[in-house]
């Protein structure tokens, strides 16, 4: 299982929000790169990096401190956040990025990720994000009528082979991950699965492994890891075993 700390773009700095509230955000560095190459030198193999800004906006916005982060670490980076045409996947990926994660495109232009899965195959996953079991779009700012195992099977459908599943209520809170939810989600969607929101200790990290035979590919780690509440190598070691 793999094991990738948060890296969240705001202004060009590395945040943090509470339930994707972009009003309740914490600065933990004004320098990203040193964050990502913090993450590194303390074993992080892969890097997950969220445009905060152009979720918002709909277009990538902090390129500049991706590019930083890229010329800083050696690890694999996959990078969400207003990536909307195939254009800006090939920028991306002809940046140096390791895969692509699209999010409200999912929801509005499903015939982008045909084509996107076509074309760029496991290079391009898709960032399913819900609150109450309904899927979030827009960054977080508006809901659509789908259901998450409506639109994890639907991006299956389409080609995709992995999902970054985030619950928005967790998300930034340190309340726990609920791993039985996301095993549910991964066998009956048939989809590899990568969990996001709410991880807050060992523990989860523990139960989600215990269903890594489901589907469970990942969890990526935010709030947890900034705070000191989880240890990244610890984490790193269960992840692994």
């Amino acid at each position: 299982m793999v094991i990738l700390p948060a890296i969240d773009l705001k202004g060009g700095k590395c945040v943090r929000l509470y339930q994707g509230d972009f009003n309740q955000s914490t600065v933990f560095s004004d320098y990203p790169e040193e964050m990502a190459l913090k993450w590194q030198q303390q074993g992080a193999k892969h890097l997950h990096i969220v445009d905060l800004d152009g979720a918002k906006k709909g277009e990538p916005v902090n390129v500049f401190s991706i590019k930083k982060i890229l010329e800083t670490v050696r690890i694999p980076i996959e990078v969400g956040g207003g990536i909307r045409t195939l254009e800006n996947i090939e920028d991306l990926l002809d940046m140096g990025i390791e895969r692509v994660i699209l999010g409200s495109t999912a929801v509005s232009n499903p015939a982008l990720i045909r084509e996107a899965a076509r074309e760029f195959g496991e290079k391009v996953v898709v960032g399913v994000d819900a609150k109450q079991g309904f899927v979030a779009v827009d960054g977080w700012l508006s809901f659509s009528d789908l259901t998450v195992l409506d639109l994890a099977i639907e991006v299956g459908d389409m080609g995709i082979s992995t999902i970054i599943y985030t619950d928005i209520a967790k998300d930034g809170t340190l309340a726990g991950h609920n791993a039985e939810a996301t095993a549910d989600l991964a066998r009956q969607a048939g989809i590899s699965v990568i969990a996001s929101g709410g991880v807050a200790s060992l523990d989860d990290i523990r139960a989600l492994k215990a269903h890594e035979a489901d589907g469970i590919e990942g969890v990526v780690i935010g709030r947890a890891l900034y705070t000191g509440a989880l240890d990244l190598a610890e984490a790193l070691k269960i992840a692994e075993d």
